[in-house]
C-alpha cells in the first residue's frame, strides 16, 4: 500500500472530486484515477461511491479515519528525517569532565541549541577514565576531558593545554605574592583530586620531589568544591587555572613555580565513529572555541 495513495483518496475526500484532488497534488486525472484504483483492489472493498456526488462507502470512511491518522503520524516521521538529514534534530549523548563541565560547556551548549533547538542533549559529568569506559559501552557519543588511560577503541585529540595555579584564602601569608615556590609550601594542607587523577598525580610526585612529605592533604572527589574548602580556610589547592578561574569572596589566586604540568583537555571519540550531522556541528562548535582559548594568553583573574 503506497503512501501517495493514501494520500490520493484522503485528498479527494477533502476536495470532494478527483479534479480539484488532481490540481492540489500535481498529478494528472488518469494518474488520480489509478492510485483510487489500486487501493481498492489491495482493501478488497469499494472506497467511493461515484455520481452526481462523490460520496465515501461505508469501508471509506473507516479507512478514511486511519488513513488521516496515518499521514499526520507520516509527516511528523518525514519532518524528523528531514530535520536528521540536516543536523537539525537527533539525541547526542555527551561526556564532560570537570571544570570544563561547569565553567565552559555551558556557554557552549547554550550557543549550539540556539542554532538546533530541537536537538535532544544528554550530558553525562565524570572524570576522563570513566568517560573512556562508557565511551567504549556506547553509553555516550563523545566526550570532552582531559587524557584517559590509553585504549584501543577510542581516541584523545588535545585541543589545548591548561596550566597549574594556587588557590588559596586571602589571609594566607603567601597571598600577597605574585608568585609562590613549591618550596614555600612545606607544612600546608592540601586539598587534592582522587588519588588516580593523572594531574593529582604530576602535582603529588612534584611536591615529594621539592619538599619530601612536609605536607598533609585532604581529598576532595570534586576539583570544582576545592573553592568552597579553600575558603572555610581547610587547605590550599594547586590546581588547573580553569579550575580556579572563578574564585569566591576570601579566595585568591596566585601563580606557582616549579611544577612542570600541563594538562590537555580535548575531544575523546571512538576510532570509528560514525556521528551524525547534529554530532558533527556540536563537535565543530567545541573544537573552535577551545582553540580560540588556546589562542589566547593565560591571564591571572
Amino acid at each position: 500500500m503506497e503512501i501517495r495513495a493514501i494520500r490520493t483518496f484522503t485528498t479527494i475526500v477533502k476536495y470532494g472530486n478527483f479534479f480539484k484532488a488532481a490540481e492540489a497534488l500535481n498529478y494528472s486525472q488518469p494518474t488520480i484515477t489509478l492510485h483510487i484504483k489500486h487501493l481498492e483492489e489491495e482493501i478488497g472493498e469499494k472506497l467511493l461511491e461515484r455520481g452526481k456526488t462523490l460520496k465515501m462507502t461505508e469501508a471509506g470512511r473507516l479507512f478514511y479515519e486511519r488513513a488521516i491518522a496515518l499521514l499526520r503520524e507520516y509527516d511528523r516521521l518525514d519532518k524528523t528525517r528531514q530535520d536528521l538529514e540536516v543536523g537539525l534534530a537527533g539525541l547526542i549523548r555527551i561526556g564532560v569532565s570537570e571544570p570544563t563541565a561547569s565553567l565552559e560547556f555551558p556557554a557552549i551548549l547554550s550557543c549550539f541549541k540556539t542554532k538546533y533547538p530541537q536537538v535532544v542533549i544528554s550530558v553525562h559529568i565524570a572524570d576522563a577514565n570513566t568517560l573512556s569506559t562508557k565511551l567504549s559501552h556506547n553509553e555516550i557519543d563523545f566526550a570532552i576531558c582531559g587524557a584517559p588511560e590509553v585504549s584501543m577503541e577510542n581516541i584523545f585529540k588535545p585541543l589545548y593545554h591548561d596550566d597549574i595555579v594556587l588557590l588559596l584564602p586571602d589571609s594566607h601569608p603567601l597571598a600577597h605574592k605574585t608568585m609562590v615556590m613549591i618550596e614555600d609550601l612545606r607544612n600546608e594542607t592540601f586539598l587534592f583530586t582522587p588519588h588516580n587523577c593523572p594531574i593529582r598525580i604530576k602535582i603529588e610526585q612534584t611536591l615529594v620531589e621539592k619538599i619530601g612529605t612536609d605536607y598533609k592533604k585532604i581529598e576532595i572527589s570534586s576539583s570544582m568544591a576545592h573553592k568552597h574548602y579553600v575558603q572555610a580556610g581547610l587547605g590550599i589547592s594547586l590546581f588547573t587555572r580553569t579550575a580556579h578561574s572563578s574564585t569566591l569572596l576570601g579566595t585568591k589566586v596566585v601563580e606557582i613555580s616549579g611544577i612542570e604540568a600541563s594538562p590537555p583537555i580535548g575531544l575523546l571519540r571512538k576510532t570509528n565513529d560514525t556521528n551524525g550531522k547534529a554530532t558533527t556541528h556540536l563537535i565543530d562548535l567545541i573544537e573552535a572555541a577551545f582553540t580560540n582559548k588556546a589562542k589566547r594568553p593565560n591571564i591571572l583573574l
